[in-house]
């Protein structure tokens, strides 16, 4: 039986191991999504083994070197970080299942290429949940962007190209422009990257000195699609459906939001984080990003772009927590990567097999669509219920501490942007399931049912599952959520 401690690089080690048995079996189409099947559960299940370790309270530390004194490439889990790891390698596997489906009913070519780079993502993104410092977060978080870089430009067509230079542009540039520069001035100030609970920064800082690291963090990390820096998220919308599912729900704007949390809370601490002279704009962006992205989702048909725009929206959910520096803002926010994880990664689903179907991409032509497709326009139903935020999906238990955050920090108007947001949400994604079983001539002979391909169907079915599970028993999700807060203070 092996360590607590062993463990963790031996999570991150598998998908990479992975990656390298998939350039040895890719001649074999089952032979590599076999590979790619069994070595995901077996991550997950390993990583499983972990929780009861860190509901226990214990953190367990792997440190692999020290390049310079004071700053180890080292992983320590705890419970944010056991959140992360738990929600990425579960559903690197349902993510799996449904490419099988997908890339064979869509005959997508490079198939091979693409798991190659989806478990080196699946390996990086545990990774950045087990860093312990801010050094070894930084390393895994850029070698992430580049290794889904690949996956964004798969189709390898002119759209493609330019989605991925535009995706690799911003993120690189915040990445060197405001987050490097953001980690050097942490060690300048505090004397070290170590994640702390309740902070790294003592009275002798000055707050306007931390308000402005505070600045640095928030628009360098890039993946959290904060305005105005948000626009790879939607160019990156070229890459197959899978691809934009891995993106949106298992690594990439996860990873981003995750940062930023843990860097609130074990960089700065919620107590001097609620007094940073820039924490006020920051909830202002936060906000207007919400809103914003809400308003150009609505004038969006192409309905992978309306759900990108979606998910910008709902990064700023998790921003916004972050920043009301108090414990039930902490908890929503902690709470809401799992939720939007399960409802998002339901609707992209949705969105590929209606593709692989149908050939459809527009919502104006998915009228009439449920009573062909009516286990897919389910489960988007169900899935557009979590990112709303209503009964009786996973999503209303973040928002509902979300909510409970902007009371207690009493920040009322913060409140009232959730509210409208929620029913944004209602507008722009509703209508689709609605259209889709209510739309349409409905004198017409009834259309034969034609669901995608069954590996699609099946990963649907558990991430709709997934959503109303998260409903009905949110305790084990809550108390993980409540420790990040408990270990921070």
């Amino acid at each position: 039986m092996l360590s607590p401690e062993f463990m963790l690089p031996l999570i991150v080690l598998l998908p990479a191991l992975c990656a390298v048995l998939l350039g040895l079996t890719g001649k074999s189409p089952n032979l590599r999504e076999g590979v790619t099947l069994i070595t995901g559960i077996v991550t997950f299940l390993i990583t499983l083994q972990l929780l009861p370790v860190v509901m226990a309270g214990g953190t367990p530390e792997f440190v692999f070197a020290e390049p310079l004194p004071g700053m180890p490439l080292a992983f320590r889990l705890e419970p944010l970080g056991m959140i992360f790891a738990l929600i990425a390698s579960f559903l690197w596997i349902i993510t799996s299942i449904y490419s099988i489906g997908y890339m064979r009913g869509a005959n997508e070519a490079n198939q091979t290429k693409f798991y190659i780079f989806f478990a080196l993502a699946a390996a990086l993104t545990l990774g950045v949940a087990f860093s312990a410092n801010l050094f070894t977060l930084f390393v895994f978080y850029e070698a992430l962007t580049l290794s889904t870089y690949p996956l964004v430009t798969h189709k390898g067509n002119d759209a493609a190209r330019k989605g991925g230079r535009v995706y690799l542009g911003i993120l690189l540039t915040t990445s060197i422009a405001f987050f490097l520069p953001a980690v050097i001035w942490t060690y300048h100030s505090a004397g070290t990257l170590d994640f702390v609970p309740g902070g790294v920064f003592t009275d002798y800082t000055p707050p306007m000195t931390a308000g402005v690291i505070l600045l640095l963090f928030f628009f360098g990390v890039g993946k959290a699609a904060l305005m105005p820096f948000h626009r790879w998220l939607p160019s990156a919308m070229v890459a197959p459906t899978p691809v934009s599912a891995l993106l949106h729900a298992v690594a990439v704007v996860k990873a981003g939001v995750f940062t930023l949390l843990k860097i609130a809370v074990y960089i700065f601490g919620i107590d001097l984080l609620a007094e940073l002279p820039t924490r006020d704009l920051l909830l202002l962006i936060a906000a207007a990003s919400i809103l914003l992205a809400s308003f150009v989702a609505m004038t969006k048909d192409n309905l992978k772009a309306r759900l990108a725009y979606s998910t910008v929206s709902q990064l700023g959910y998790i921003t916004l927590g972050a920043l009301l520096a108090v414990q039930a803002g902490v908890i929503g926010a902690g709470m809401h990567i799992a939720m939007h994880a399960f409802g998002k990664i339901t609707l992209f689903f949705c969105a590929g097999a209606i593709y692989v179907a149908t050939k459809k991409t527009d919502i104006s032509d998915m009228k009439g669509l449920g009573r062909t497709m009516p286990l897919t326009m389910f489960a988007f139903f169900i899935g557009a219920l979590s990112i709303i935020g209503l009964p009786p999906a996973g999503g209303t238990w973040s928002k509902w501490y979300l909510m409970m955050g902007t009371l207690d920090s009493g920040q009322l108007a913060l409140m009232g942007v959730l509210m409208l947001s929620s029913l944004l949400n209602i507008a722009y994604l509703l209508p689709i399931p609605i259209v889709g079983f209510y739309g349409g001539d409905k004198t017409e002979k009834a259309p034969k049912i034609k669901e995608a391909p069954f590996a699609c169907l099946l990963a649907i079915s558990v991430t709709t599952l997934g959503c109303l599970l998260l409903f009905v028993f949110p305790q084990g999700l809550h108390d993980l959520a409540a420790m990040i807060i408990n270990k921070g203070t």
